[in-house]
């Protein structure tokens, strides 16, 4: 898989470090300043990108309470509607450009999911270097069309969808000649339970879909984002809080900053202990190697001895001739005294 994209100045794909983006959503409990730690907070813990969602509770649903709109699946949000919940959740558009000023001056990349175009047109506005569908989006066709039209990268999450689903958005993307995919494992329950991860997809969905391959992680703690990397997975993204305790409508399934920090430290060391497919030696390992086992006159021996189990043995250190040829050996004579001790070679052999 050579597939591999560029987000401003950060690389994505094979011999790239996997790109790990701090999901802000509702976690700003409506307080720009928290916005601002959360940026701040998210640099500091080693996150490469912080990501917002860019709507509003009309360009995403309408104000209505009849069954449809009700939430009743048993979710952390049941009881609400639809356009309650988002009202509750979105970040305001006039905090957006503020909050990517203040994001591009920590270093960090900055970019959105939009949910309808005049989210598309706003975030272009901004110039976002590139774009999220959520997993509720992928069958919006028309909405991924308008993003993958601006010609940016644009990362997909596969929460709700089927393999049909994947390559319908795949090939809206491509319809409008950009290639610059990647696609997301997600589990779209919150929190996700572990049975449900299925983090073998991964391999599979870069199998099929020759794209980056990343994960949208919903699970609670961070085994599964470390375990999606060990898998193949190029991107990580996970929400971030300042602290559960704050409440908000995300943070059950949030990590804090040290979480977070702890998490980037396990990628980071799984992605130095991948390294490539090799059976070479380091130089450590060769040194090590004199540490194996070999065969060893462990008894002295008189010329013309004969080597036997007692007098010849296979043990540590590895400077005498190769445990293979240890029954080579058995029956021979000695060509010389030789003291216990002695790694054998074949010039001690007689034959």
């Amino acid at each position: 898989m050579n597939a591999s994209l560029q987000i401003n100045n950060k690389k994505i794909g094979n011999g790239h470090s996997v790109f790990i983006i701090a999901e802000l959503s509702a976690n700003h409990n409506h307080n720009f300043d928290n916005a601002v730690k959360l940026i701040k907070e998210a640099k500091k813990a080693g996150a490469d990108a912080v990501k917002l969602q860019t709507y509003t509770p009309d360009t995403i649903t309408i104000n209505c309470s009849n069954e449809y709109f009700q939430i009743k699946q048993g979710t952390i949000w049941d009881g609400k509607t639809l356009y309650d919940l988002y009202k509750e959740a979105y970040t305001p558009w006039e905090w957006q450009p503020k909050l990517k000023e203040i994001a591009e001056n920590e270093g960090l990349i900055f970019f959105s999911t939009p949910f309808d175009k005049t989210a598309v047109d706003f975030l272009e506005d901004m110039d976002v270097p590139a774009y999220k569908v959520a997993s509720f989006e992928i069958t919006d066709i028309p909405l991924i069309e308008y993003i993958a039209s601006k010609g940016k990268p644009i990362i997909i999450s596969t929460g709700i969808a089927t393999l049909s689903d994947i390559e319908e958005a795949i090939n809206a993307c491509r319809r409008m000649n950009n290639n610059q995919i990647a696609l997301l494992k997600c589990t779209s329950a919150y929190p996700s339970p572990l049975e449900e991860v299925n983090l073998k997809t991964i391999p599979n969905m870069i199998e099929t879909f020759k794209t980056i391959v990343g994960l949208s992680d919903h699970t609670l703690g961070i085994s599964v984002p470390v375990a999606a990397v060990a898998l193949g997975a190029k991107i990580i993204e996970k929400h971030f809080t300042l602290s559960r305790s704050m409440g908000g409508l995300d943070a059950a399934f949030s990590l804090e900053p040290e979480e977070f920090k702890q998490m980037v430290r396990s990628i980071r060391e799984v992605e130095k202990a991948l390294g490539d497919v090799s059976y070479e030696l380091s130089e450590k390992t060769k040194k090590s190697r004199e540490f194996s086992r070999s065969l060893f006159v462990v008894k002295d021996i008189k010329k013309g001895d004969v080597f036997t189990e007692e007098n010849v043995r296979s043990i540590r250190p590895g400077f005498g001739l190769h445990p293979k040829y240890y029954k080579d050996v058995l029956g021979k004579k000695a060509t010389k005294d030789i003291k216990k001790g002695t790694p054998l070679n074949w010039n001690l052999i007689g034959w």
